[in-house]
């Protein structure tokens, strides 16, 4: 975890800001959940490894024996958490809400969650997530309207080249069946496909097989990664995604993969469609039942963002089946990408004033400047003026103003910083 400084906070919230006004413009409400969850809710079995990384909440009341006598146990200890991701909070949310949501509700989630994480670049135990999930509808308008909206925020943050893998789980899940992999090999077999970008096919096959998975499926599966077409993904239509399967793949999954494309293309108003089928992409996630998708960019080898369907996570909490898909940028690692202006809205200055000018004159200009519609700063003059008017800049300051005593409000010379 970490303390964020003045001028990085208002990067962030620069960030935040077009997100949030570009997912507003698709429709999108936004909503709040509490941080805290109830444990036996963040350990449903469906947040894959990430519960293994929760922070549980002590129970309220414990004495010496009582924890004594729960050692070992944490749901003993333990009956809250820290949010590990907005999904489940979110699902929580819908079903105790549903009576004042529309039929189709749009949700934009932004907020901090909490993982016990080994802390490296670019991974933090606590970091910001900006989800949007689209809940009530099963048909592919859902995953457009996400994936769109998507790409249009990413693009109003300088991204315009980015694009989409995207997958079905439950193709990914027939593909399995057809080569003979058994029902209980095919968790860790999709462990090791999930690799395949880093160890290759050669390393794939040799992974499998020192897993002992069924040599017949093993053998099958390997004659398909070597099929040239196997890794032609572009350009994105109902035949690329044909060859990249397994002959006989469900018409549904194909048609429902190919409406997705086809809604997109509409929704960008783009003729190069910016998706990228991938029959390798898994995503950890246990929820996932339907298809799933990475935000990819030229600039940087890992994803900016994924996400999928969720279809069986509310019925758990509401007792009947809702469709639910979402989608989550990866702030952090967005906001360290993206390049965006000072705030131009607004003029940034710092008043400079000598130790002798009355504070009510002080005010007074200060006052004035805001009136105006700039943000103001006062600061006495120091010996090192250079340094003071540096330190500013890195602030976020665009320009200053020296001020004397009996100085008439209004009539400053305002000067650029830089």
């Amino acid at each position: 975890m970490r303390d964020i400084l003045p001028a990085d906070k208002a990067r962030r919230e620069r960030v935040l800001s077009v997100i949030r006004e570009r997912y507003r413009a698709h429709g999108f409400d936004e909503i709040e959940t509490p941080v805290v969850e109830e444990y036996d809710r963040l350990h449903a079995g469906i947040g894959g490894d990430n519960e293994k990384l929760s922070y549980n909440i002590l129970r309220r009341g414990l004495d010496a024996d009582a924890i004594r006598a729960a050692a070992g146990d944490p749901a003993g200890l333990s009956d809250l958490g820290l949010r590990y991701d907005l999904t489940v909070p979110l699902a929580r949310f819908y079903a105790s809400n549903r009576a004042q949501l529309p039929a189709v509700f749009r949700a934009i989630q932004i907020g901090s969650v909490w993982r016990a994480e080994r802390p490296q670049k670019g991974r933090y135990r606590q970091f910001v997530q900006c989800d949007i999930d689209v809940m009530g509808d099963d048909s592919a308008r859902a995953e457009a309207e996400l994936l769109v909206a998507s790409l249009d925020a990413v693009a109003a943050l300088g991204l315009s080249d980015a694009s989409v893998r995207i997958n079905d789980r439950r193709a990914l899940e027939w593909m399995l069946d057809a080569f003979g992999f058994t029902a209980d090999e095919r968790p860790g077999v999709l462990i090791t496909i999930d690799k395949l970008d880093k160890i290759g096919p050669d390393g794939i096959v040799a992974e499998l097989r020192e897993r002992q998975a069924t040599s017949s499926a093993v053998d099958a599966f390997e004659q398909f990664l070597r099929r040239p077409q196997t890794r032609e993904y572009t350009p994105y239509g109902e035949r690329q995604i044909r060859r990249a399967l397994p002959d006989g793949a469900p018409e549904e999954i194909v048609a429902h993969l190919v409406g997705i494309g086809e809604a997109v293309a509409a929704g960008t108003g783009r003729t190069d469609i910016p998706l990228v089928f991938d029959p390798f992409l898994v995503r950890g996630m246990g929820y996932y039942t339907g298809t799933i998708f990475e935000l990819a960019h030229p600039s940087v080898p890992y994803s900016l963002g994924g996400g999928g369907r969720y279809d069986g996570m509310i019925g758990r909490f509401l007792g009947q089946q809702v469709p639910a898909v979402g989608f989550s940028l990866g702030f952090e690692r967005l906001v360290d990408l993206v390049e965006l202006g000072e705030d131009a809205d607004a003029a940034a200055v710092v008043l400079v004033h000598d130790k002798d000018v009355p504070v009510v004159e002080l005010v007074a200009h200060k006052a004035a400047l805001i009136d105006q519609g700039s943000r103001v700063r006062l600061e006495r003059r120091t010996k090192n003026l250079k340094g003071l008017l540096e330190r500013s800049a890195a602030d976020g300051y665009t320009a200053f103003a020296t001020v004397a005593a009996g100085a008439p409000v209004g009539a400053l010379e305002i000067k650029p910083l830089g």
